[in-house]
Formats: C-alpha cells, structure tokens, sequence
C-alpha cells in the first residue's frame, strides 16, 4: 500500500519529503514516537529524534526501551530500498538492542550510508546474489556525548529475479515433499 501511493505522490514531491513525511504522518510509525526530522536529497542520511513523553515514558521515567527500538526498526531497509531501486530486494534480517543507560532526554539517531557503501553493496549482489549488510545505529543526545543505547541491524539485500527465483525453487521443493 505504502509504495503505491509513493508512485503517486512521485509525481508532485521528492523522494525525501515523501520519506519523511510518509513515516511521520504513517500511524505505524507515529506509534515509536520518533520523529523523522531530516532527510537528504539522496537519501544517503536520515535523522531521527525521539523525545521523552508520556506516551513513552517507563516506570523509572526514561525512554521505555520498546520506543527506542521501534523508532530506528524501519529506517535503513526502506531507506535502502528507495537507495537502492526496484531491481532489488531489501529486507530486514535480525535487529538488536543493547541499552547503554536510561534516556531521560531526548535522544536522536542518524541513520547513514555513502555513495561508496551503496556501490559496493551494488558488486557484492552483483557477484553472490545476496548478501546480509550490518549496520550499527547509536541512540545519542543532541550533541552526540552521550550514549543511550546502540541498535544492530541485518539486512538481506537481494537481486530481484534472484529472489523470485529462488522463492520459485523453494516452493517447488516444498510441494515435491
């Protein structure tokens, strides 16, 4: 549902206002409580800040942990995907989350990938197919002196008619057992 009305609004905004946007007004994502606060042209960064509210403050009154986590879980696979094209798969594969202390203050995240990153994930599929691509994302205050906590992130990236063909494979093996 989401991409299909990204096709649309194509036609009258940029890729990252409809990022930004989409995830801010989207009530999935309204739900972490983050808040997408920039993005750039090419996608390549994105900022996100989490305040401390009632809707996310814990027993002890910090950040509870499940907004922490919720806010940063969509970022770098859509972001990638809309990086990346159509001609690609890009899913989540596995995520965690190690506190570091409690977020009694607002706390943002920059989610980052280069122009060099972006090529070499391009050969890597290129050459094997898939790959899995971790991403590390540090949960800081303001001026980036304090860490709350670190979000690892796995990604399985996939060439597109690799993929379908190897759903198609699989659900062959399944139907000949």
């Amino acid at each position: 549902m989401y991409a299909k009305i990204q096709k649309v609004l194509e036609k009258f905004m940029s890729k990252s206002s409809i990022y930004k946007y989409g995830f801010n007004l989207s009530p999935m994502y309204r739900r972490s409580t983050g808040k997408i606060i920039n993005v750039s042209d090419d996608l390549l960064n994105v900022k996100v800040r989490i305040k401390l509210s009632y809707k996310n403050s814990n027993y002890v009154g910090s950040i509870f942990g499940g907004s922490l986590f919720s806010a940063t879980d969509p970022i770098f696979m859509i972001q990638l995907f809309n990086i990346l094209g159509s001609n690609y798969v890009v899913w989540d594969k596995a995520a965690s989350i190690m506190f570091k202390r409690p977020a009694r203050e607002t706390c943002y995240a920059n989610f980052v990938f280069t122009k060099d990153e972006i090529v070499q994930i391009k050969k890597d599929v290129a050459f094997n197919n898939e790959i899995d691509l971790i991403k590390n994302i540090k949960l800081t205050d303001k001026n980036k002196s304090i860490i709350f906590a670190e979000v690892l992130k796995t990604l399985y990236i996939a060439d597109k008619q690799f993929y379908k063909e190897k759903l198609i494979a699989k659900k062959k093996k399944v139907v000949s057992t």
